[in-house]
């Protein structure tokens, strides 16, 4: 009788997470069966999906808790199946290339209730707002480890509801951000320790340029805030550059960047930021708000 092969790294890894997905652990994932390049290249085709248009986009397969009851007439067209389902509230935060979700994990629990990804500070305010928090990473098996952790953090605390505000999708933001949310849709938008491209050749790769800062005009509200934190200085100073030469951002002063709670929690609670702090590393943090579009002439 032969002797069956002893199993291969990758099927031992590629078991895990069928076993994850099909159970519905609640025991949090091991980062060892979701093994992934640091880094993608993001002009390369990943055979990607993503809607035509916000409207297309349904959300409600990403924050199950929050749908929208059906209305009278939805429910006599009978439709459920046919578009998307509406969320009682719009995703307001996206925290672009969230890697392996700290951020994310790390804002939710300050939200008591709703669909939301934290009970953050406004800028200038002692008040507190209500938001929807998404992590967006084009990395297939990161994605997949932010959606099995999210998945296990909601089976553990099924009773108060916690971490139903905070989801992942896989997308490569810097071709497909306008076919996920509208104008002026997002009060916050992170960039949270960005592949920093070395090479000058590479640069055009960066997730902040010119042209990438317009669309990221586009989908954020007037006084929305963009965080951006790095441990590359070279890396700080470009997004700084070219943050402050696009007419529709300025720097937030450093007094208010040092009071806002984003910020404090940014700086700590992602998987690279506390790599950083054990190497004794700098860090480099710099936010924008939106401005007004001036009006027309």
């Amino acid at each position: 009788m032969s002797s069956q092969a002893p199993p291969t790294k990758r099927q031992k890894r590629e078991d895990y997470r069928k076993a994850h997905k099909e159970d519905e652990l609640a025991e949090l994932p091991k980062k060892k069966f979701y093994r992934q390049r640091a880094h993608a290249n993001p002009f390369s085709d990943h055979q990607l999906e993503y809607p035509a248009s916000p409207d297309a986009m349904d959300w409600a397969a990403y924050y199950p808790a929050h749908i929208a009851p059906a209305t009278a007439s939805a429910k006599a067209r009978d439709i459920s199946n046919a578009e998307p389902r509406p969320l009682k509230k719009e995703v307001t935060v996206a925290d672009i290339g969230c890697g392996f979700g700290g951020l994310l994990v790390a804002l939710s629990p300050r939200l008591p209730d709703e669909l939301l990804i934290g009970r953050l500070p406004q800028q200038e305010s002692s008040e507190y707002r209500l938001m929807d928090g998404l992590g967006m990473e084009i990395r297939t098996q990161v994605t997949e480890f932010v959606q099995d952790r999210i998945k296990a953090l909601r089976n553990q605390n099924a009773a108060s509801g916690l971490y139903q505000n905070i989801a992942c999708l896989r997308a490569n933001t810097m071709k497909f951000l306008p076919n996920f949310f509208r104008r002026a849709q997002l009060t916050k938008i992170f960039f949270c320790f960005p592949d920093p491209h070395f090479k000058a050749r590479k640069h055009k790769a960066r997730i902040v340029s010119t042209t990438l800062n317009s669309e990221y005009a586009y989908v954020m509200k007037p006084e929305g805030i963009v965080y951006t934190i790095t441990d590359v200085e070279d890396l700080h100073k470009w997004m700084v550059q070219h943050f402050d030469e696009h007419p529709s951002f300025e720097r937030v002063p450093k007094d208010k960047e040092a009071e806002d709670e984003c910020v404090k929690t940014m700086m700590v609670e992602t998987e690279e930021g506390k790599k950083v702090e054990r190497n004794k590393g700098e860090k480099y943090v710099a936010c924008f708000r939106r401005l007004e579009d001036p009006p027309w002439p």
